[in-house]
């Protein structure tokens, strides 16, 4: 009988140390960062009740962690002067995209779906219900043809 509770106890206390799996975000950012991808191009469609719809997809291309252009579905160039400069910034880099995924799933956001890429471990796509009874307040982001640029 003390054998049992002795084995029990061990059982229980290597259990207690054993770190938790890391969450789904964390092991995707953590794929993320280890690719070290510095130079890469993504179009970003974002899909909600907005007045920017005519621009998507935004052509975003990203070098060392900096943003160097946003270009317009219609070619035009997306700079600090366009009226909607400050909706896309956010979403303007993958580290970004990921800051402000992190927060929506920290109980910034009602509700929040996304899949990841299973080779970098960006998003591909992530549904965003702020507030559960409103309506009209959902946004969906879509990460396509991302392209690493040597």
């Amino acid at each position: 009988m003390k054998k049992l509770i002795l084995l029990t106890l061990i059982v229980i206390l290597t259990a207690c140390s054993i770190n938790p799996p890391a969450s789904e975000i964390q092991t995707n950012k953590t794929k993320w960062e280890n690719a070290k991808i510095a130079h890469y191009r993504y179009n970003l469609s974002i899909s909600c009740f907005c007045a920017f719809m005519d621009d998507m997809p935004l052509s975003i291309e990203v070098e060392n962690g900096a943003l160097i252009s946003i270009t317009a579905k219609n070619g035009t160039i997306v700079d600090s002067s366009s009226a909607f400069y400050e909706m896309y910034l956010p979403h303007s880099t993958i580290d970004r995209i990921f800051l402000n995924l992190e927060a929506d799933l920290a109980g910034k956001a009602d509700e929040v779906a996304v899949t990841y890429d299973p080779a970098y471990g960006y998003p591909t796509s992530i549904s965003v219900d702020r507030i559960k009874e409103a309506v009209d307040d959902e946004v969906s982001y879509f990460i396509t043809n991302f392209e690493i640029i040597k």
